[in-house]
């Protein structure tokens, strides 16, 4: 019977063990994500002054956009995604739209379109913008990981029990902006 007992303290042990590493790594790979995320948006933003200087030479009506353009900018370098992510989330929502505008405004002078340096600064913006959306599916997925693991029973004991929780890490999501449709008028002005 102690025998018994001991078998089954074991397994109860072994069992709280192994849902407490999956717990960690699953948590682990989230803020490994959010790192990931963190890396591609810095690439991010060491590109927007090289944009913006380029263009400034063309663009003289586009003095205020530019000028949002490298606020906003300053704003999310010095916001990181640990310390609060909604906070990132919306200053990075608030940055894609505004390099939507910008490059709207690119359409209006041919000259800076067919500029070489321009024409490769903006398809090394298009490709660090790829691997932002790469890297936000992949913190997306390990989001969705955790809660999953964090809700669904066994796990879910020992995550209330060590008070492991997802509500500080939210879901990528699109902005208001973002789910309006195109107009393709604003295209051919």
């Amino acid at each position: 019977m102690g025998y018994m007992i001991s078998a089954i303290a074991a397994l109860v042990v072994i069992a709280f063990y192994v849902l407490y590493v999956r717990l960690i790594k699953t948590r682990n790979k989230v803020h490994e994500s959010m790192s990931d995320i963190d890396v591609q948006l810095k690439k991010r933003y060491d590109l927007i002054p090289n944009l913006l200087n380029m263009a400034a030479k063309f663009m003289e009506h586009e003095k205020k956009l530019m000028s949002e353009l490298a606020e906003i900018r300053t704003r999310a370098m010095q916001n990181s995604f640990a310390a609060n992510p909604k906070t990132k989330m919306e200053i990075e929502n608030l940055l894609n739209q505004k390099l939507g505008e910008f490059r709207v405004s690119l359409e209006n002078y041919p000259d800076l379109k067919s500029n070489q340096t321009m024409i490769t600064a903006m398809q090394s913006m298009n490709e660090v913008e790829e691997h932002i959306a790469a890297a936000r599916r992949f913190y997306n997925a390990n989001v969705n990981d955790l809660k999953n693991a964090v809700e669904i029973f066994p796990s879910s004991l020992v995550a209330n029990f060590l008070n492991i929780t997802y509500e500080n890490f939210p879901f990528f999501e699109i902005n208001d902006v973002e789910r309006k449709p195109i107009n393709s008028q604003d295209y051919f002005k």
